[in-house]
């Protein structure tokens, strides 16, 4: 068959560890022999982050912008036990998601993958349950301190038009190193006391406004409810603004979400985690950035599997980035160096690429791309449903006709590959 040609590349992000062995797999066996495949590469592996000074993330996050259509493998975020696994890296870079999603702005939306044979952990749930997790700003883009001996750590605004604000963030307790001990009583109050730490966030009106449209412009597009939830009643300037803005974009969007039948209810981080247990799923749930993070992760293990979760950011602007939610999956990694064969899921990574194309195909209005997408997610579906699937599934399957069968990363490929190819045909 003549493979399918592509007029505009799309952005290919090369990610770490067996994620990035999948990578190469899920193109050589499902995408190579269907598509001629065009790409603007970029290695966002770590050791090419380290090399380039990170700078091949921000060139990647603006090829984006120029090409409009992503695709990025999982990425090593580096933390303190990575410099002893890493000891070339200059520092503890950044991560290359959050330096792509500041540059982007934006929304990641984040739902399930879900199969027949396997039932969502919590029994009342009978539709996904959709993340939308605000993509800029918060602990991402921190600034972090950690500080030794007594003082007083502030927060602090100075505006171009010369009108300062200052508030005290923390202080050391009324009397230490204030007597007459000098230098020596100060080093000893601050002894006593130990380290403090700090850390400053930020975020934008514009981001948050545009996070809230494009929540309820998805809700709209997808017929579903809309929940958001903070915790304004501590956070009462950060949070609360964020409550504001959705009030305020709410009344914009309530004729179509009316027409529709349609609500948006707000509550606190708290009370909304408790009601989406009890709830029947089916809606999409808003998140500041940290939020969204973690409540991404719980839902797609409650559905199944962290390896079984889409996840697309959209930005304002138009561009789009797909990506599997899950990491670099370090201990099958490891386990790959020895020669051993691995059951590792592929499932999202393959879902990433499928929705990169289909979104490239729908941008070219190449039907022939759009289509090669859809199959590819229905025979993948196909194969799971049949029983074939990798090890982390096997033990989920409940009240189903086939009897599971655990398989190697490569043999589930194959597999997806040989029913690809037949329906293809």
């Amino acid at each position: 068959m003549e493979r399918i040609k592509m007029t505009t590349p799309l952005v290919e992000m090369d990610g770490d560890e067996m994620t990035r062995i999948l990578w190469q797999m899920i193109k050589d066996k499902l995408i190579l022999p269907h598509v001629d495949l065009q790409t603007a590469y970029y290695d966002l592996g770590l050791i090419s982050r380290n090399d380039t000074d990170d700078q091949i993330t921000v060139d990647a996050a603006n090829a984006t912008k120029k090409y409009g259509v992503a695709v990025k493998c999982a990425t090593i975020t580096p933390n303190a036990q990575r410099m002893v696994e890493y000891p070339q890296l200059k520092k503890m870079w950044l991560s290359p998601n959050g330096t792509i999603r500041s540059i982007l702005d934006g929304t990641v939306f984040r739902v399930p993958i879900t199969i027949d044979i396997i039932k969502p952990v919590v029994k009342t749930w009978e539709a996904p349950i959709t993340i939308a997790r605000h993509a800029y700003g918060d602990v991402y883009k921190g600034v972090e301190l950690k500080l030794e001996g007594a003082g007083t750590a502030y927060l602090a605004f100075e505006g171009r038009d010369g009108v300062a604000q200052r508030q005290v963030i923390f202080e050391t307790p009324e009397g230490a190193g204030s007597g007459d001990g000098g230098a020596s009583e100060v080093s000893g109050a601050a002894e006593a006391f130990g380290a403090v730490i700090l850390q400053g966030v930020h975020n934008t009106e514009r981001s948050i406004r545009a996070f809230a449209r494009s929540c309820f412009r998805y809700a709209i597009a997808t017929k579903q409810d809309l929940w958001f939830s903070t915790k304004d009643t501590i956070s009462k300037t950060y949070d609360g603004y964020f409550k504001e803005v959705f009030e305020q974009e709410s009344v914009n969007y309530k004729e179509q979400m009316d027409a529709l039948g349609l609500e948006y209810f707000y509550t606190l981080i708290d009370d909304a985690v408790a009601r989406v247990i009890r709830s029947k799923g089916g809606f999409v749930w808003a998140c500041k950035n940290y939020d969204g993070d973690v409540m991404s992760d719980m839902i797609s293990t409650a559905f199944g599997s962290l390896a079984m979760m889409t996840s697309v950011l959209v930005s304002p602007d138009g561009p789009v980035e797909y990506e599997a939610a899950h990491g670099t999956v370090t201990r099958h990694y490891y386990r790959h160096l020895k020669g051993e064969q691995t059951s590792t899921n592929p499932i999202a990574t393959i879902f990433a690429w499928s929705g990169a194309l289909r979104e490239r195909g729908e941008r070219d209005g190449n039907r022939d791309l759009m289509d090669f997408g859809d199959a590819l997610e229905a025979v993948s579906l196909e194969t799971l449903n049949a029983g074939m699937m990798t090890q982390d599934l096997v033990g989920l399957v409940e009240g189903a006709d086939v009897v599971p069968q655990s398989m190697t990363s490569a043999a589930f490929l194959d597999e997806i590959a040989r029913r690809l190819a037949t329906k293809l045909a």
